[in-house]
């Protein structure tokens, strides 16, 4: 075993007590604190990937992350904001659209994670990981067992039928943490949905990576990268199961 693969399989361990601890806790305030902190980071780490150089968008970010803990559905924030900045842009000329993008991604998905526990608690967060980490694993090992056919240029190490098998694994698992008033079959279809949209998340930051012509997007986590490079399929997972649960209660 090599000492890459060691490394990454210690951290996936910490990583996975750090949720158990949260998750038991199940406090309003620790949830909201530890997702914040990620979001920060991510922060970082895409201002780093796209070049950004102005630090006031860690300002807006913490004091929109601060009224979230006080509002009912925190990713109503994302539109205010999302005004608000682009009021700024059409007034003063010196600030660019681009600076802005943080807010976008990974502001807003990190909302729609908040929201996802403020709405449905602990157990819909639980949800989440279950499928994220079901296709992980799952399109990694069947991918590197039995991948022959390439998923897109973006990443050329995915595989179709790694991801075929990734979303099988994670919609079977994921339908037996359905959260209360979601029916066996809606679950199913959620958890499908979910787990697609999982994978793209995935691959819109390898795209990121890519154009920036790097490998990781920060490496706070011995053998995984950083923050980013875990967290890129909950972005866009995040807001799917937000929005399919409301769909379906």
């Amino acid at each position: 075993m090599s000492y890459d693969f060691k490394q990454r399989i210690f951290t996936s361990a910490l990583l996975f007590l750090g949720f158990v601890f949260v998750g038991l806790l199940d406090n309003l305030f620790l949830t909201w604190l530890v997702v914040g902190a990620l979001m920060i980071l991510s922060i970082k780490e895409i201002k780093n990937i796209l070049k950004l150089t102005q630090n006031d968008i860690y300002v807006y970010a913490i004091a929109t992350w601060v009224v979230a803990l006080f509002y009912e559905k925190p990713e109503d924030l994302v539109f205010v904001v999302a005004i608000i900045l682009l009021s700024m842009v059409s007034y003063n000329k010196s600030v660019k659209l681009k600076n802005l993008l943080p807010l976008a991604y990974p502001l807003a998905p990190y909302l729609f994670i908040f929201s996802l526990y403020v709405s449905y608690g602990m157990k819909a967060l639980v949800w989440l990981v279950v499928v994220v980490i079901s296709v992980d694993a799952g399109a990694y090992l069947f991918g590197k067992k039995f991948g022959k056919t390439k998923f897109c240029a973006t990443s050329p190490n995915k595989t179709i039928e790694g991801a075929i098998a990734g979303v099988v694994v994670a919609t079977i698992l994921g339908s037996l943490f359905v959260i209360t008033n979601i029916s066996f079959l809606a679950g199913l279809l959620i958890s499908f949905v979910v787990a697609v949209s999982a994978i793209f998340g995935d691959l819109f930051e390898s795209y990121l990576k890519r154009e920036a012509n790097i490998k990781d997007s920060g490496n706070i986590f011995p053998g995984h990268g950083g923050v980013l490079d875990r967290a890129d399929g909950y972005l866009f997972a995040g807001i799917i199961l937000v929005v399919m649960i409301r769909f379906f209660i």
